[in-house]
Order: C-alpha cells, then structure tokens, then sequence
C-alpha cells in the first residue's frame, strides 16, 4: 500500500543541498523539498564525537518512491553513510495530499 511519506536528510553544505532538491523534484520522485540551513549537528563518527554546521532536508513523497530516493540521494550525497530517514505522513490537508501524489508520479 502506497501513502504519502516526510524523509529527513541532512546534507553538508548548500550545494549538495540544492543538487540532491532539484534531482529530486525534477524527477518527480519528491514534490517538495525543504532546504533548512543552519543545522548544527553532534554525533558519533570514526571513534570521535562530530559537530558539525549542515543542511536539513525535509522531502515530501511516497512510500512507493522511497528506494528510488535512497539510490538517488546515496548517488550525489558526499558522506559515506548519509542520513536517510523516512515517517509516514498520517494526515494533513487533503487537497495537500492529492497534489503530493500527483506530483510524485
């Protein structure tokens, strides 16, 4: 069963941000993406604690897209193991919901 999905991505800069966005919604494999910059980031990595500045990216989809997007976003991503994280959407406004699907076929 289909239904619509939020994926978290955090990228490490602005273009990597912009590049992973626009792939995305030119293919029409998200009908939104959200660029948030300013992100400060702290987590475990190569044995040592990380801080670091990124970008948050919150893309609008489908479940039945979301292998596409993981290939697609691991394809242009710089970090060896991206962050990819994807919640169900289990409500919103409906007239929202049916331009999310129709922009993501």
């Amino acid at each position: 069963m289909d239904f619509p999905l939020v994926i978290f991505c955090t990228t490490s800069d602005e273009n990597e941000a912009k590049l992973i966005s626009e792939t995305l919604v030119k293919e029409k494999l998200a009908a939104c993406v959200n660029r948030i910059p300013g992100l400060q980031s702290i987590y475990f990595w190569n044995k040592q604690i990380c801080d670091d500045q990124e970008w948050l990216l919150l893309i609008k989809s489908k479940k039945s897209r979301l292998d596409q997007i993981i290939f697609r976003i691991k394809a242009m991503h710089n970090a060896e193991v991206p962050e990819i994280i994807a919640l169900p959407i289990m409500g919103g406004s409906e007239d929202y919901l049916e331009w999310l699907e129709t922009n993501t076929q």
